[in-house]
């Protein structure tokens, strides 16, 4: 895949022109903007990281030529902390994500990966928002029960709604948790280069292998392998992984040398598997292997408690990253939250939330920021429910719940907090 990197700093240029083509991809650079677009004229351009200001043209209006030419490609804004407010009118004009400078390699190809959704290894811990709901609970707590044991796992649910951070999660509390989890997006690699990118190949197995290449079996062996949308893979392909599955062992393309594998594999998808069995576009026997024990990840709109609590999350993490100072949503914006039906899960959500901490004013988000001045915000008791129990959630978590400071704070007696607590089913 080719990237377009649009740099004045030569020095900055030029390390980010390394680590990109050290992480597998092509690199293209410009040091202005006639020259970026005389490249993405000429090249089949897959990602543009693109310096907000250039010594001829802009960041801005580069981005603004491409949506005008109607170019789909991509664009990420590289700017410093005093250029952030150009950065918010690279989002709204389509860009689809910024860095701020100074950049970071490991920051920079985690979302290099994610745009293009190539492989992401992560060998480091994330952090885990703890769900409220019963629904995400029991996914959870499942995850954590057969994170120890070498059981192969499916993780069914709507996209968006987190299958991979259940898969995070087993993989965190296994005894694989040091070596790598490698995801790969099954439904985004083309047929013919199936094999190849699970399997690697060797140099001159076929036009383009300039040199031997790792596949995702290799680079994920003594960890994880999480294959997401698995639904998607083609029956050519999931012949070859139910062979390695078996045989624990593979060829690359164009060799005859074989390699043995360890890995354990974490699958999710959004299709109904065993319609997809029935209907014949998904193998039995890989479907048993691969289903060993079943997780369901729920839908947000079924998971209602989540809402505030990840909103929360979301919002202390983008503000953390991009430096900017809110206390928190308006009671509207709160209203709002707990009223849309997420169709796009908790993806949508973190956007949303995403995108309100980039274009806020004010200290407190609004409905507004989140883009949800569409949404019926009408009070029900439902929703009275829901944010009295996160009110008393917010204030037992501030005191170290401490049941009878809380309920001084409520204004209501400990015995009166303890009832209402068990009508809300609070734990």
């Amino acid at each position: 895949m080719k990237i377009l990197i649009v740099e004045d700093n030569m020095i900055l240029c030029g390390m980010i022109e390394k680590w990109l083509q050290k992480a597998g991809y092509e690199v293209l650079t410009a040091i202005d903007e006639p020259g970026a677009r005389n490249i993405l004229k000429k090249n089949e351009i897959n990602l543009v990281l693109g310096d907000v200001r250039l010594p001829e043209g802009d960041g801005i209006s580069l981005l603004e030529w491409m949506m005008r030419s109607k170019m789909e490609v991509p664009f990420i804004v590289m700017t410093d902390y005093a250029c952030i407010t150009d950065a918010v009118r690279a989002i709204k004009l389509g860009a689809k994500d910024y860095l701020q400078k100074p950049v970071h390699q490991e920051q920079l190809i985690e979302l290099v990966h994610s745009m293009l959704k190539q492989p992401v290894i992560v060998r480091n811990e994330r952090s885990f928002v703890e769900r409220a709901s019963e629904a995400a609970r029991k996914a959870a707590s499942l995850a954590r029960r057969v994170a120890p044991s070498e059981l192969s796992v499916l993780i069914l649910g709507p996209s968006g709604s987190g299958k991979e951070v259940i898969a995070q999660m087993i993989h965190r509390y296994s005894d694989r948790r040091d070596k790598p989890f490698v995801a790969v997006n099954c439904g985004s690699i083309p047929n013919d280069l199936q094999a190849s990118e699970f399997f690697g190949a060797v140099k001159g197995a076929f036009t383009g292998a300039v040199a031997d290449r790792k596949g995702h079996f290799e680079t994920a062996n003594g960890g994880t392998l999480f294959l997401d949308e698995v639904g998607n893979m083609p029956y050519s392909m999931q012949i070859l992984l139910l062979r390695v599955l078996q045989e624990k062992e593979f060829n690359p393309v164009g060799s005859d040398k074989v390699k043995h594998t360890d890995v354990r594999i974490i699958s999710a998808t959004n299709e109904d598997m065993k319609k997809a069995v029935e209907e014949g576009r998904f193998r039995e026997d890989l479907y048993y292997r691969l289903a060993e024990l079943e997780i369901v990840q729920p839908p947000l709109k079924d998971c209602k408690d989540d809402i505030l609590p990840l909103a929360e999350f979301f919002r202390k993490e983008h503000s953390g990253r991009i430096r900017v100072k809110n206390e928190g949503f308006t009671e509207e914006a709160k209203s709002c939250m707990l009223g849309y039906d997420w169709p796009g899960n908790v993806r949508e959500l973190n956007a949303k939330i995403k995108r309100a901490v980039i274009v806020a004013d004010n200290a407190l988000l609004d409905v507004c920021d989140l883009g949800l001045e569409n949404v019926d915000c009408n009070d029900n008791p439902d929703i009275r429910i829901i944010q009295e129990k996160e009110r008393i959630r917010n204030l037992l978590d501030k005191n170290h719940g401490n049941v009878s400071k809380t309920a001084a704070e409520l204004g209501c007696s400990r015995t009166a907090l303890y009832k209402k607590m068990k009508k809300l089913d609070l734990k």
